[in-house]
Parts: structure tokens; C-alpha cells; sequence
């Protein structure tokens, strides 16, 4: 019997550390040229010349912003399979090299499971095994439209049935994907991108490939690769482990104990025992600012608001402390380029 899956660990949305290569590979899907990268960065507060180079990392909305974005951008609703189709095991960096040079395929998925978050930290992987199935379940930890679900739904059993393949050599013709999502109209274009049986509006998102070949050994493994991966896979596991012991974590902790926006920088100086000009000079080196944390937590904080709730933009503006509803709506077209209606209306 299937074990249920387990909860997930809430990630602060406001951690960048999803590599941006994955966005990129968005724009060359939708074959943007540079001109074009502003729509794909619209509502993100990234420049294009931040978007363009290799060590810049994106936090949890950042992401989930670029791929709506894509998704309007495209006009495709197969936009979610054609993007899987780009995401080859190499496009994973050190976890895709894991995984590909892992013994057999349990291992492969194992793997996946561990060090997923490395990649993207608010998706969890779950690898379990009953008498007839290897299953790879899948869950987020951060809310998203129905349509970013979808697309991530159908990334993620393309990613399982292309790292299955590569060690089993074949096409896994019995295996099946579950999706949460109900029937889509495009649902005959699911066989060209994904092996074996679908079936739509689960319980889970899950992909199932039976277990006798759980073991099936992988005729390209190489051991020192595989040592030398998984080392790369655990440097990075602890580097975003460590993010909680930064100055910045430890900054986001205090002004989520206060009420939104109330934290000063002299007393978050003086909570930690250090002067201001020590604090700024320790975020200077960590590459961000006081400033630019709480704006980064009242600006995920008001979006949250007009997404879930019926407030008034007026009452948003007062729960977070803004005395004046227009300095918010200022604040928020900084943020978001756009008004709080106009995102309330887009949403």
C-alpha cells in the first residue's frame, strides 16, 4: 500500500537560489530575441542584463512569475510538454549528472528525491515502492495558479520518464502519470511527449513505472562520476542549508515577528548586537540591504493579500502599516510595475 506523502516544509519565497538557466531555456522555447525579455520579466524586478548572466538566482515568486509569463507569452496550451521536452538530464547541473550516473534506476530516482530542492526549492520529490510500482510523487510548497500547476505537473513527469529511460534505454511504455489537474483540451498531444497511460484530476501527482525494474542496472554508470556528482550534490545541499545562519535569514526572521514593516534598521542592529554600519556592511556583502529585504517581504505579502483575499487595496495599504494608501500604491507599482488593481485584475 502507498505510504501518503509527507508535508511539506514551507520555503521562504523570498530566498533566491533557484538557478536561472531554467528560465532562460523559457525564452529560448518562446525564441525570444533580447528586446523581447522584458515581457518575460514583467512583475519579476529583474533586468535583463541580471537575467542574462549564469549565477543569477531567482526566488520562488520570481520563478513562478516567469513561467505565467511564458505561458501567456507562448499561446500554446502544450507550452508545460514543450518545455519538459528541453529540460534534459544535463540541463539539472550536478544533480542531473547524479542522477544519470547512478547504478540503477532506484538510485536514479533516489537522487531526485534528495536533492531536488537544490534545483528548484519549493518543489519536494518522494520516491516510494509498493509490491507492483516504483512511484515518483511530486509536491509544491507555494501557492500558484491552476495554470503554472499544470505546466510544473506536466515538467515533472517529464523529467521522471527522461531520467527512467536514459537508464532503463527504452521507452517506458507502461508506465503511467498521474495529474491533478482535470482533462485538458490538449490531452491527445500528452502521448507525444510522455510514455505509457495518463490519468487526470489524482489524488497525487504521481508517475508509476513498474518495480522489477526498480534494479535495472544502468549500462553507463561510471563510479567516480558518480562519487564526484554526488560530492557537488552535497556542497550545494549544505550552501542552501546554510542560507539560515546569513544575516539576511536572520533579518527576514525578525521583521516577520513584527508587525509588517514596523522593524527599523537600528533596532534589528541592535537585536543582533552590532552597530547599523556593521549590519549593512554584513548584507552589502551578502549582495542585498535592509531596505531591500523588507521590501522584498511587504511586496510578497501585498501580492499574497490581493491574490487570496477580498480586501480592499485601502485595508492592505493599513495591514501593512502604510499610512497613507498612496505611498503603497507607489510602492507596489515600484514592486510589480503595474498598479494593485491592474494585478488584482490580472490575477
Amino acid at each position: 500500500m502507498t505510504k501518503p506523502i509527507e508535508a511539506a516544509q514551507k520555503t521562504d519565497p523570498s530566498i533566491a537560489c533557484i538557478p536561472s538557466n531554467y528560465s532562460r531555456l523559457i525564452a529560448r522555447e518562446l525564441d525570444l530575441q533580447v528586446p523581447d525579455l522584458p515581457s518575460l520579466l514583467y512583475m519579476t524586478g529583474l533586468s535583463v542584463d541580471q537575467f542574462m548572466q549564469e549565477d543569477t538566482l531567482l526566488t520562488s515568486h520570481q520563478q513562478i512569475q516567469i513561467i505565467q509569463n511564458g505561458l501567456g507569452l507562448s499561446n500554446d496550451e502544450t507550452f508545460g510538454l514543450r518545455l519538459g521536452l528541453r529540460l534534459t538530464p544535463p540541463t539539472h547541473g550536478a544533480m542531473g549528472f547524479l542522477a544519470s550516473s547512478s547504478p540503477d534506476l532506484l538510485m536514479a530516482l533516489k537522487a531526485l528525491e534528495t536533492y531536488l530542492p537544490t534545483r528548484m526549492h519549493f518543489a519536494r520529490a518522494k520516491i516510494l515502492t509498493t509490491d507492483n510500482w516504483l512511484e515518483g510523487h511530486c509536491y509544491f510548497d507555494v501557492s500558484m495558479n491552476e495554470e503554472v500547476n499544470r505546466c510544473l505537473s506536466e515538467v515533472f513527469a517529464k523529467i521522471v520518464f527522461d531520467f527512467a529511460e536514459f537508464i532503463v534505454g527504452r521507452r517506458l511504455h507502461e508506465g503511467i502519470s498521474y495529474f491533478t489537474h482535470a482533462k485538458p483540451k490538449y490531452s491527445q498531444h500528452y502521448s507525444d511527449y510522455l510514455p505509457g497511460k495518463f490519468e487526470f484530476s489524482a489524488e497525487h501527482l504521481m508517475v508509476r513505472i513498474p518495480i522489477e525494474l526498480s534494479h535495472t542496472p544502468n549500462t553507463s554508470t561510471n563510479p567516480e562520476n558518480y562519487l564526484f556528482a554526488m560530492q557537488q550534490c552535497e556542497l550545494m545541499q549544505a550552501k542552501l542549508l546554510s542560507s539560515k545562519n546569513t544575516t539576511k535569514y536572520k533579518i527576514q526572521t525578525m521583521m516577520l515577528s513584527h508587525p509588517p514593516g514596523v522593524l527599523c534598521e537600528d533596532e534589528a542592529a541592535s537585536s543582533l548586537f552590532i552597530s547599523k554600519r556593521t549590519l549593512a556592511r554584513r548584507l552589502q556583502k551578502e549582495g542585498t540591504g535592509f531596505r531591500k529585504i523588507r521590501d522584498e517581504i511587504l511586496s510578497q505579502q501585498a501580492a499574497d493579500y490581493l491574490r487570496d483575499s477580498t480586501m480592499s487595496v485601502d485595508a492592505i495599504a493599513a495591514l501593512l502599516n502604510y499610512h497613507d494608501s498612496t505611498n503603497f500604491r507607489r510602492a507596489f507599482k515600484r514592486w510589480f510595475q503595474k498598479t494593485p488593481d491592474q494585478y488584482r485584475k490580472q490575477l
